[in-house]
């Protein structure tokens, strides 16, 4: 049994895609080349690596396991590239970064900035999800960094402390609720859930949180109208179209614009710190250690741990 590193590369890419096709593509290859290399590991390995179907290819048991080699190795490569590129000039460093909506919208940005424009060789792809959907992608190897809320478990990975995030009630001062809470600062979350809301659109991981809080408290949170950014959210219920569940941080950087009243919601899962997670930080390349140091607040008061 002989794979090489062009296998191992074409069937992690055939795996992610669900596609033999894309997964040629990804890896460069023809798409006859590709099926010969992925029927040569099975005859190889005298078992199915994948199960083919009308809408694509699923990994078989096997295929599992052979996936999560792959990715071992693949990082240990990437590893090895970026250390020795220490040594040579112009090597470019990837790194894959999942975060929760409000890092990806208050957090990231400023900090990501400044890391990338001390290292121009490094790249970064960053997508969005959910807390516990970063935490399997990290064990399963699909990121190199994560950045999650605490609320969830994250054992058996490296936490390293990011930024506290509070989630406020966002409304109008003309509001119909505004009115009834008068001086009060904070309320719980299902007295606000007989009124209209304004979120965010599409899958957010924001939106997913919130509707599952809802949900567990037996409703469903009744949107007017859903948008692309929490800017445009912030202004919205800034007009009186509805109550928001917001970052406090986006309702305090958008308050000098507009008139807009926030509450504190009471409720444990509305005040959250979010971590920087990863499998084992020693193992990562030198460029997303430096980026995990340069996410890290600068007073590292806060200790590090392995949950």
């Amino acid at each position: 049994m002989r794979f090489d590193l062009t296998d191992l590369r074409l069937f992690l890419h055939v795996a992610e895609s669900g596609s033999i096709t894309s997964g040629a593509e990804q890896s460069h290859l023809a798409l006859a080349s590709a099926s010969a290399r992925i029927r040569g590991m099975e005859e190889a390995l005298g078992v199915p690596l994948l199960e083919r179907g009308r809408r694509g290819v699923e990994t078989t048991e096997a295929g599992r396991t052979l996936l999560h080699h792959a990715r071992m190795i693949t990082q240990q490569m990437e590893k090895m590239r970026a250390d020795l590129g220490e040594y040579a000039s112009g090597l470019k460093g990837h790194v894959r970064v999942m975060c929760n909506t409000s890092a990806l919208a208050e957090f990231l940005p400023d900090a990501l900035a400044g890391f990338m424009a001390a290292h121009p060789q490094v790249n970064i792809d960053l997508e969005e999800r959910l807390s516990y959907d970063i935490v399997q992608a990290i064990k399963d190897g699909l990121a190199d960094i994560g950045v999650i809320a605490d609320s969830v478990d994250s054992t058996g990975l490296e936490t390293h402390p990011f930024r506290d995030d509070r989630l406020v009630l966002a409304m109008s001062p003309s509001h119909p609720l505004a009115a009834q809470l008068k001086r009060k600062r904070s309320m719980a979350f299902t007295d606000a859930l007989g009124y209209d809301f304004i979120g965010l659109a599409g899958d957010s991981a924001l939106h997913k949180y919130i509707a599952g809080h809802a949900a567990r408290l037996g409703k469903r949170l009744t949107y007017r109208v859903r948008l692309r950014s929490l800017d445009a959210v912030c202004r919205m219920a800034a007009s009186g179209a509805g109550l928001a569940v917001l970052p406090e941080s986006a309702v305090l950087r958008s308050s000098g614009a507009m008139d807009i009243r926030h509450v504190h919601i009471t409720d444990p899962w509305a005040v959250r710190k979010l971590l920087i997670c990863v499998r084992h930080y020693a193992d990562l390349p030198g460029y997303a250690r430096e980026l995990v140091d340069a996410l890290r607040p600068a007073a590292g008061a806060q200790t590090d741990k392995v949950r």
